[in-house]
């Protein structure tokens, strides 16, 4: 039942059920298949039933679920005082259809601590480029505009109790695992085993933070995870405690600049079948690096709102979400959508960015601001 996930839907208590209808659910990237079995179907005979079961779970191979959760209560309301977006109308992506809703499950309210796993190897320059990322989101003091005013968006969503996500992001251990201890080739649960491998090391374990910790597990160019590539540059769940042994709200983004850049380094490499299209300069000179920023990006972003998969997400289904990320995948700048970027900034340098952190520059995708039901980011024009 760790790779697949089966759902019954329950008429009645469960001392005394009357199933209706029965759902298996295999996620695949960031969708999910669904093959429901009809209440018609249940009314066969309890062994053919079970062998249909059986039948049905053989043939099918999954990840966990990317989302779940329950219906909102219509009175939560964001802190009014961080709504920095409400007059200007120049943010993209609008739509009076999009409802995204808060499902009272947890979100970071208290100090979030990021604790990084180097999977494979790793040069000192790239985890620079990202340490400084992360360290960004809490530089308030950074040039406009800025990562911080970007996770400002972040910090527009509450719990139940009206607290916001917490202004405070802080890097936290570190754990390499350059000898590639699970091979070169990760499923998505050989990630969560990596995961216990540096949560359980003999020397040097990773800290134990369920509530406020986030686990980001980055995987150098030359490992492949499934659906990298084709259908995932990165994605997040937390981990299993039957195979961590405790419930650890995690991403995993991995470095594409072997495998396949045009795909998840766009706009830094351009795709193949992109004829004459060329691509932009980087920020910080590392395209596959580049690259996984705005994933690293999207992924926390979505984790601080959605850790454990049942708080904020649009949809009416929970089992194919869409997060605060997803709403503005492409979306870096006014104008933005389709095929658009949107209005981005260029360095003396030639190099293209859309927000500054504490030293460096980066290019990341805005995210879905609740309040004004738009796609916000802090270069927005006004």
């Amino acid at each position: 039942m760790n790779q697949t996930h089966l759902i019954l839907h329950f008429c009645g208590s469960f001392s005394k059920v009357n199933i209706i209808s029965l759902s298996i659910y295999a996620h695949r990237h960031q969708k999910t298949q669904l093959l429901s079995v009809k209440p018609h179907l249940l009314k066969m005979h309890r062994p053919s039933l079970l062998l249909t079961l059986l039948t049905l779970l053989t043939l099918l191979t999954a990840a966990p679920l990317p989302a779940i959760g329950y219906r909102p209560l219509p009175h939560l309301k964001p802190n009014s005082s961080d709504t920095r977006f409400g007059d200007s109308k120049k943010y993209e992506g609008s739509s009076e259809f999009v409802h995204l809703r808060y499902h009272m499950g947890p979100v970071l309210t208290g100090s979030i601590t990021v604790h990084t796993i180097w999977y494979g190897k790793w040069q000192k320059s790239q985890k620079k480029i990202i340490r400084e990322f992360i360290g960004s989101f809490s530089a308030v003091n950074a040039k406009h505009p800025s990562v911080a005013g970007w996770w400002d968006t972040v910090r527009l969503y509450t719990d139940q109790t009206g607290a916001n996500i917490s202004r405070t992001v802080r890097l936290g251990e570190e754990k390499n695992d350059r000898f590639y201890s699970h091979r070169k080739s990760l499923t998505r649960l050989s990630i969560q085993s990596v995961i216990k491998s540096a949560v359980t090391a003999k020397t040097k374990p990773l800290p134990i933070n369920p509530s406020n910790g986030l686990y980001l597990l980055l995987t150098s160019d030359d490992v492949y995870v499934e659906d990298f590539c084709g259908q995932v540059c990165g994605f997040h769940y937390f981990t299993f405690p039957s195979i961590v042994g405790y419930t650890l709200p995690f991403a995993w983004v991995g470095n594409s600049a072997k495998l396949c850049p045009g795909i998840c380094a766009y706009p830094f490499a351009v795709p193949e079948y992109m004829q004459g299209l060329k691509p932009l300069k980087s920020p910080n000179g590392d395209v596959g690096v580049d690259g996984m920023i705005s994933v690293i990006g999207h992924e926390v972003a979505e984790l601080a709102t959605n850790p454990l998969v049942n708080a904020w997400y649009a949809g009416q289904d929970p089992v194919a979400p869409v997060e605060i990320a997803d709403l503005c995948e492409g979306i870096y700048g006014t104008g933005g959508g389709g095929s658009y970027m949107g209005q981005l900034l260029n360095g003396k340098d030639g190099a293209t960015y859309n927000m500054n952190g504490i030293r460096r520059r980066y290019l990341v995708q805005w995210l879905w601001n609740h309040v004004v039901s738009y796609c916000t980011g802090p270069n927005a024009l006004d």
